[in-house]
């Protein structure tokens, strides 16, 4: 999400479809360079057209504003990109603050990365009549057809990462909610660089679209790393479109460069297949970082595995945010133009808190690895 978290054509917020091995990205295989997901330039969390971000972990209405918003019986739908672990934890902290407002939840909706599953969804929300309405565009281009018809109604828009383009804050959108992105990157490649030792081989996989929340978290990662760790060398860069693509080249990738010490991917899906790779090679030295919160990699990583850390934003208060911008929003008073949550790094002594970020316990799998 957050790939993570979102896309682009057809794409999500954290991740979407159509890389291969050999020149699925725009770079060749193993190539080493600049890319035009990749900004180096970019020094902190902003929003994708320059915005200033907001913190908003603690966002809360005043006592008066809650008091309305309980004696309004308002309604709300929820539709997200994919049902995954990011946004099964976005969903309980929204659906745990809707609760506490006595805002009803009319329609969820799982659109499993398909835009046109998302826009027959929208539509039938929209017969519910939800005042309003959280969500994540599968792709923010076609996004903004599928979501119009919201508009034209009134209705209220909450986006998670970031808003369809084209749409404007706050006539169109009334507030977007996202994750620290540029510290997420940051806490990664600090990992990394840590576990290496500060010195060795890295190869990264990052997600090859035109898609802010995993752009710049990309970014954040290559920066940090080449800036903090001067003895650490980027060996290999290969994008993807499809995660389920990411076993595929990161077996390449390995076979490449024997003498990998560290990778990093753009978030959990595709990281579990660059596991698969680093398992299926019998390969137990190179380490491995991403992003979000994941049972399959944080087993490994309690298991003592290759996987070293995870960066991830606190999803419970992300969807408690949204739901508080939301009631904002319902008021006619102003919601985040660009909230951001903050962003935690879960290694195996904190596997606990990680898990407390997501309002999760530890998972069966997780707490027998640890032993």
């Amino acid at each position: 999400m957050k790939v993570n978290k979102l896309v682009v054509a057809p794409a999500i917020v954290l991740c979407l479809l159509l890389a291969a091995c050999n020149g699925g990205g725009k770079q060749a295989q193993g190539a080493v360079g600049s890319h035009t997901v990749i900004d180096m330039a970019a020094t902190d969390t902003v929003g994708p057209h320059g915005e200033k971000p907001t913190r908003v972990t603690d966002l809360a209405l005043s006592p008066a504003d809650a008091a309305k918003v309980k004696a309004g019986n308002y309604r709300a739908a929820l539709l997200w990109h994919e049902m995954s672990a990011w946004s099964s934890a976005v969903q309980r902290g929204a659906l745990d603050q809707f609760k506490n407002l006595g805002i009803r939840v009319v329609a969820t909706a799982d659109a499993k990365f398909d835009p046109a599953t998302q826009a027959n969804q929208i539509q039938n929300a929209l017969a519910t009549n939800p005042d309003v309405i959280l969500g994540q565009a599968v792709d923010p281009t076609t996004g903004a057809a599928a979501y119009r018809p919201a508009v034209v109604k009134g209705v209220k828009l909450v986006f998670a990462d970031q808003a369809p383009i084209g749409f404007t804050y706050p006539q169109q959108y009334q507030a977007i909610v996202t994750g620290d992105l540029f510290q997420l990157g940051r806490r990664a490649a600090e990992a990394l660089g840590e576990a290496m030792g500060g010195e060795g081989n890295v190869g990264i996989l990052f997600y090859d679209a035109q898609f802010h929340v995993t752009n710049l978290r990309d970014s954040a990662f290559k920066k940090t790393l080449q800036q903090k760790y001067p003895n650490i060398k980027i060996v290999a860069q290969q994008g993807f479109s499809d995660p389920n693509k990411a076993e595929d080249i990161a077996n390449a990738m390995i076979a490449q460069h024997p003498d990998l010490g560290g990778i990093y991917t753009s978030w959990a899906q595709p990281a579990q297949g660059v596991l698969a790779a680093l398992n299926n090679a019998g390969n137990t030295r190179t380490k491995l970082v991403t992003l979000d919160l994941d049972d399959t990699m944080a087993t490994n990583m309690a298991s003592g595995g290759v996987t070293v850390a995870l960066a991830c934003d606190r999803a419970y208060d992300f969807g408690r945010a949204m739901a508080v911008s939301a009631a904002l929003a319902i008021l006619g008073k102003k919601a985040p133009e660009f909230g951001i949550v903050e962003a935690v790094t879960v290694t195996k002594s904190t596997l606990t808190e990680g898990y407390s970020a997501w309002d999760q316990q530890l998972p069966k799998a997780v707490k027998e690895a640890l032993g």
